[in-house]
């Protein structure tokens, strides 16, 4: 290959799979692993920078990761069933992860049941949850995407175009058994690239306009989806089609709808959270001084209260039912001589 050629596309592995020993390390397990650490560590810091505690993230991701997995294989399964279940079919190689073969409609909603029997543990309501995590869900679809470069596969129509994709075919022992001819459309990249937009955008979306209710991550679908559809059309692996468009495409679209409805018909601004005496989490939902939880300990009524870190000017309010009192006592009081004292 000359230089000029290696300028004019991108290369791909020749191998997916090193050996530890006994030991296989598979690349596409270790992109979709990477990208869940990623997820995980950045929910957390969002999830901790709005009250919530610490570490409940990665207990809420015991139950979500598991669950996305599975979700996200049955997805890919039941869309691709001929190679498992057709003519010359092998119905055991639908257990064989490692090989590729993820379909992120399943991860999200096997992920969305996990996640709500983990956050239900703790109190926190799903929606305010999925505004949490969505920019870090869309950052490991980010990095997963690269398991599909040393896969080889999930690749383009060919292309003329400077970065198109040199590919191989891949063995079952992850080994290339030689170039294909010609250079690909790398739909891995294209969606890698698309996912890091959509995760800035999120972010910059809920600084600018503080949405919540759920809205983040129906901001995350809406956008997500929109990109899919056209990477989507440039793919040729094989996909069963229904007037004229992939399944994926029809996936995403409804997917679109039901997300663009619930970013219309909901409201609210991005919630503030606090951690009850008992460890529940509890959400602030009608502003600054928004009472999160009473608890009664022996005779002492003790009440939560949350000041807005946007509302620099805000005053602070009474913290008690009988400090209430006492101040409307004290305004009340005319000729006092001495200073106003609080009430015990």
């Amino acid at each position: 290959m000359t230089t000029g050629e290696t300028l004019a596309s991108l290369p791909s592995p020749t191998t997916s799979v090193w050996h530890l020993g006994p030991l296989p390390l598979r690349a596409y397990a270790l992109c979709i692993l990477a990208g869940v650490l990623v997820a995980v560590w950045l929910s957390d810091r969002r999830l901790r920078a709005r009250g919530g505690p610490p570490g409940l993230i990665v207990d809420i991701a015991v139950w979500a990761v598991p669950f996305g997995i599975v979700g996200a294989r049955i997805y890919h399964v039941i869309t691709s069933p001929d190679h498992y279940f057709g003519a010359g079919g092998q119905p055991l190689d639908a257990f064989k992860i490692w090989e590729g073969g993820l379909g992120i409609w399943g991860s999200i909603a096997g992920g969305a049941v996990g996640a709500w029997i983990g956050a239900r543990r703790s109190g926190l309501p799903l929606a305010v949850l999925g505004d949490i995590v969505a920019p870090g869900i869309v950052l490991a679809q980010a990095i997963g995407r690269w398991g599909n470069w040393f896969n080889n596969e999930l690749y383009g129509s060919e292309t003329s175009l400077p970065w198109g994709l040199k590919v191989h075919a891949m063995g079952a022992d992850g080994r290339s058994m030689g170039e294909l001819p010609g250079t690909y459309h790398p739909t891995f990249l294209y969606e890698s690239i698309w996912c890091v937009v959509v995760a800035l955008f999120l972010l910059a979306a809920e600084r600018k306009w503080k949405l919540g209710a759920g809205r983040i991550f129906a901001l995350y679908v809406m956008a997500y989806t929109v990109g899919r559809a056209w990477i989507e059309h440039l793919r040729i692996d094989e996909a069963h089609h229904f007037l004229g468009l992939r399944l994926n495409e029809w996936t995403s679209l409804v997917c679109f709808i039901g997300a663009l409805i619930w970013f219309l018909t909901h409201r609210g601004i991005t919630e503030r959270l606090a951690v009850t005496e008992d460890g529940r989490v509890e959400v602030l939902r009608d502003g600054a001084t928004a009472p999160v939880a009473t608890q009664t300990t022996g005779a002492t009524d003790v009440r939560h209260s949350h000041v807005d870190e946007d509302d620099d000017d805000a005053e602070p309010g009474p913290t008690s039912a009988d400090e209430a009192d006492s101040a409307a006592d004290e305004t009340t009081t005319e000729g006092a001589d001495s200073a106003p004292r609080r009430a015990d």
